[in-house]
């Protein structure tokens, strides 16, 4: 299968959530396991030689692609999931969307600084969720040895806000 392949299979929706917005809706591709295990096995490939301990997900997209990748690699996962949603004591982190504000978390307990993990996600636009998972995870000192989207808009500019750290996207869009 082909890079071209995996993005026919994304479809575009125009004008939603509101006008002017092209939605790249990716429950088209995740409908077909050949091009899902084509996805993980692109993404598994980039650390093959140098293996993270953990993957973390971003919800909700990013658990599904972030557990798949965790089962394909054998490692744990761990969420970082929008705020009250997680039972356990929580580091937190906000990060500005268009209309205001939302902040993610994650349990106190989920790495260690020893860890080395892969930050999952599906798309990334503006890189605000990114950056405030990476906020996260920098709480634990655990080495962030990857961000890897599914799709990435590259008009919006989200890769400035993660220069940081190797970034690497599937497909892209201007």
């Amino acid at each position: 299968m082909s890079i071209e392949t995996i993005q026919s299979a994304i479809r575009a929706i125009p004008d939603y959530p509101k006008k002017g917005i092209l939605f790249r809706d990716i429950t088209t591709l995740l409908q077909d396991a050949k091009l899902v295990s084509e996805v993980i096995d692109i993404i598994s490939e980039r650390y093959q030689n140098n293996p993270p301990t953990k993957i973390i997900g971003i919800e909700s997209r990013g658990f599904i692609f972030g557990m798949v990748l965790a089962y394909k690699l054998g490692i744990g996962f761990v969420p970082i999931r929008k705020k009250g949603k997680l039972p356990y004591k929580t580091f937190e982190a906000s990060y500005d969307l268009e209309y205001g504000t939302a902040t993610v978390e994650i349990h106190t307990d989920a790495l260690t600084s020893s860890d080395k993990v892969v930050i999952v996600d599906d798309l990334l636009a503006t890189g605000g969720t990114a950056a405030a998972a990476i906020s996260l995870v920098e709480k634990f000192n655990a080495k962030i040895i990857g961000i890897d989207f599914v799709i990435e808009l590259i008009a919006l500019n989200g890769r400035a806000k993660l220069q940081r750290y190797p970034v690497n996207t599937v497909i892209a869009y201007e």
